[in-house]
């Protein structure tokens, strides 16, 4: 199975790097467990490049994508520094392949999350702050073709992500009520509610940090958390202006560079 996996991470290496997505992993893999190896593959290859690992975001945070996939629980990626866009900012045309926006709450941290076991108290004395963030999304995989095994390896779709720029103590605001609105250029695309969110952002945070102590790569001091999609994903294409409003914690915008040549 080594084999495999080291095919699988080669597969979505070269998608990478070509700018060509490339054809499903899970010829090659077949469970989360599979998966997570590939994607351990990537980390620790950008580590060895020196790239900064500065927080994690979580996938499939929606009742009806888990549905979607046959799967009853979130999947998590990694956050580099390279992959932060400035508030406002352009991404360049082909950045991130097949890319997809979806709104959220992000969470940075003030302390490690190191327990075996954590409760929501234990999320929310860690939390420095919350901030509205958009999730850029892509896939490496051509077409969306994917099943669970194929997120996961893909470091769960991620691509890049915009944080705003105005920290709110989480005593400020009730997570769980506030609504989202994503637009494009003024047109309304995506609605949704922190309730979308696994039933509130904090308790996809507590599942992340479960989870990474138990995989060995705990939250630390400073890492931001993409707590997962507060309404559906929306297409991204070159040319496009974003913003995300979340109510109590202000806006975000990121713009897509157009194609050379237009």
């Amino acid at each position: 199975m080594t084999a495999n996996i080291d095919a699988a991470a080669e597969r979505l290496a070269q998608a990478r790097a070509s700018g060509t997505p490339c054809a499903p992993v899970r010829d090659l893999i077949a469970t989360p467990e599979d998966a997570y190896a590939v994607q351990d593959r990537f980390t620790e290859r950008r580590l060895a490049e020196g790239h900064r690992l500065v927080g994690r975001k979580i996938g499939l945070t929606s009742r009806a994508v888990q549905e979607q996939l046959g799967v009853g629980t979130p999947d998590f990626g990694m956050l580099f520094a390279d992959m932060a866009v400035p508030d406002g900012e352009e991404i360049p045309a082909g950045a991130v392949l097949q890319p997809r926006a979806e709104a959220e709450v992000a969470l940075v941290l003030a302390d490690d999350l190191v327990h075996e076991r954590h409760t929501i108290a234990d999320v929310v004395r860690a939390t420095a702050f919350a901030l509205p963030a958009i999730e850029i999304v892509g896939s490496r995989v051509r077409d969306w073709d994917i099943t669970l095994p194929d997120t996961i390896a893909d470091n769960a779709s991620s691509g890049m992500y915009v944080l705003g720029a105005r920290p709110v103590a989480l005593a400020d605001v009730d997570l769980r009520l506030c609504g989202m609105v994503l637009e494009r250029r003024g047109e309304q695309l995506s609605t949704g509610t922190g309730a979308a969110c696994l039933g509130h952002p904090l308790n996809a945070a507590l599942w992340l940090a479960d989870t990474m102590v138990r995989v060995g790569r705990p939250l630390r001091a400073g890492d931001t958390v993409l707590t997962g999609a507060l309404g559906p994903v929306v297409p991204a294409a070159p040319g496009d202006v974003f913003e995300a409003r979340v109510d109590g914690l202000g806006d975000v915008r990121v713009a897509f560079g157009a194609e050379e040549g237009r």
